[in-house]
């Protein structure tokens, strides 16, 4: 088939060179400009060096976007990771329209942190949707999902490159193939089921100690590795990765105070929650190199004692 890619970064890379290994045509590359001093997005990167024409539009409504995708004459357009709007008179064009991927269980999760929100929230299923675009945020008819379970342990990255990612890819050549030769299904959203999240930024990554064991540890694990849940000591940002958490039977068995250092060993140290520990085995301080959680409380000075988030 001949196909029109829509999308940027990695996951734009892995579709195109998905489309590319099975011998269909891209027709043409559609990618976000990027920002100043950004290194160059790795989806163009890829199309240049296979020769393909790759185009960036500061809006896909430019009226130069439609035409271009008009001279593509493609059979179906396929969105990989867009941030960019597509209006209907821009994702329309191709002979079969466009499909686009999401990692969420559509209706639940629109938004563009939707990969983080599931773990954050303590869900243990997530998964992914290739529906067709609308003006709507991933409001659009579903053609397909997958779904993929969330375990106890598992983080943003483990959800996102182990399953979500491969998964993703092979989702939109599926999809691909059943639109093109009308073996597809299209279902209207559920609206009484949706959800929308916005950002996961650093606003939203602060950890509050205070708060539920669970909820902390849940947090830490949706935001590894980015944006990377956070912490202040001494007025220094402390950005915590991996850790584990320990469960006490009793909340008088639980040491120290809400938010303190009460353990440090050669591995990690441990700081105190409602309801137990969270043992830091991976962190970074300002603006340093990520260590071992015990690494890092000798090169930062961290003792037992010391308070975090005050």
């Amino acid at each position: 088939m001949r196909v029109a890619i829509v999308g940027q970064q990695d996951f734009g890379k892995a579709v195109l060179e998905a489309f590319l290994a099975r011998n269909d045509a891209v027709a043409a590359v559609f990618c976000a400009p990027e920002k100043e001093g950004a290194r160059p997005d790795s989806l163009k990167t890829a199309a240049l060096e296979k020769g393909l024409p790759v185009h960036q539009f500061k809006s896909l409504r430019d009226p130069e976007a439609t035409r271009v995708m008009k001279k593509a004459d493609a059979d179906i357009g396929i969105m990989a990771f867009v941030l960019q709007f597509a209006p209907q008179e821009f994702v329309n064009i191709p002979k079969h329209g466009t499909i686009q991927y999401h990692p969420s269980l559509l209706p639940k999760y629109r938004g563009p942190s939707s990969i983080n929100w599931p773990i954050i929230r303590g869900d243990t299923e997530t998964g992914l949707t290739i529906f067709r675009p609308s003006d709507g945020l991933d409001e659009g008819a579903v053609i397909f999902q997958k779904r993929t379970p969330i375990g106890p342990d598992d983080t943003l990255g483990s959800v996102y490159f182990d399953r979500l990612f491969p998964l993703g890819v092979q989702a939109m050549l599926e999809a691909a193939d059943l639109v093109v030769a009308g073996k597809h299904t299209e279902t209207v959203q559920d609206e009484s089921q949706a959800t929308y999240e916005g950002w996961c930024r650093t606003a939203e990554a602060r950890i509050d100690w205070a708060k539920p064991l669970d909820h902390v540890y849940n947090l830490i694990r949706g935001c590894n590795p980015a944006p990377g849940a956070w912490t202040t000591i001494n007025g220094k940002r402390l950005q915590i990765f991996d850790c584990r958490k320990v469960v006490f039977r009793r909340f008088a068995d639980v040491p120290g105070k809400v938010g303190e250092v009460t353990d440090i060993t050669n591995q990690s140290f441990s700081v105190t929650s409602q309801g137990g520990l969270i043992e830091v085995l991976r962190a970074r301080l300002d603006e340093g190199k990520k260590l071992s959680g015990g690494d890092l409380a000798q090169a930062g000075g961290i003792t037992s004692g010391a308070v975090l988030g005050g």
